[in-house]
């Protein structure tokens, strides 16, 4: 008998652990946040210093992806109302000193600027550049998911001339 118990309530540990792992990993799938609907204020953008487009780097990986485009301006980094990302935990957006990136291992090794943690999978956002950031050391914008340390999608970013 003693051993049925200590079966039964081992099978509820091992079971309460795996469903809160499980849970914590599909919860973004399951109930995403609402689509961002934010907009740039262009007197206080100023002007456009770089644009460039999200892609699915690895189109074998059906779950990281992303599409839609970046804008860069002086003090915000505007993601478009075509913006869309495949749903994940804790994804953030990056400045990254690297032109090209296209796979993890491009960004791990990198001093990039975090501009915090992406509201929203779908839909236009803005994200604040810290000050003193010198926009042309940094070619791409990139999602990136923290937890896991899995590159979501990059934009190579094409500078204006001029800026």
């Amino acid at each position: 008998m003693w051993r049925f118990i200590k079966g039964f309530f081992s099978g509820i540990l091992i079971g309460l652990v795996l469903g809160l792992g499980l849970g914590i990993f599909f919860f973004p799938y399951l109930f995403p946040p609402p689509d961002a609907m934010e907009t740039l204020n262009r007197n206080e953008a100023g002007a456009l210093v770089a644009k460039g487009t999200f892609i699915h780097a690895n189109p074998s990986d059906p779950v990281h992806y992303g599409k839609g485009e970046v804008s860069v301006y002086p003090k915000t980094v505007f993601l478009g109302q075509d913006f869309e990302v495949g749903p994940g935990p804790d994804y953030h957006v990056y400045l990254v000193p690297k032109a090209d990136i296209r796979s993890s291992d491009d960004v791990k090794d990198t001093m990039y600027v975090d501009l915090g943690r992406l509201r929203a999978f779908k839909g236009s956002q803005n994200y604040a550049i810290p000050a003193g950031v010198n926009l042309k050391d940094f070619p791409s914008v990139v999602i990136w998911c923290q937890q896991f340390g899995v590159l979501i999608s990059p934009a190579d970013l094409t500078f204006e001339t001029g800026t």
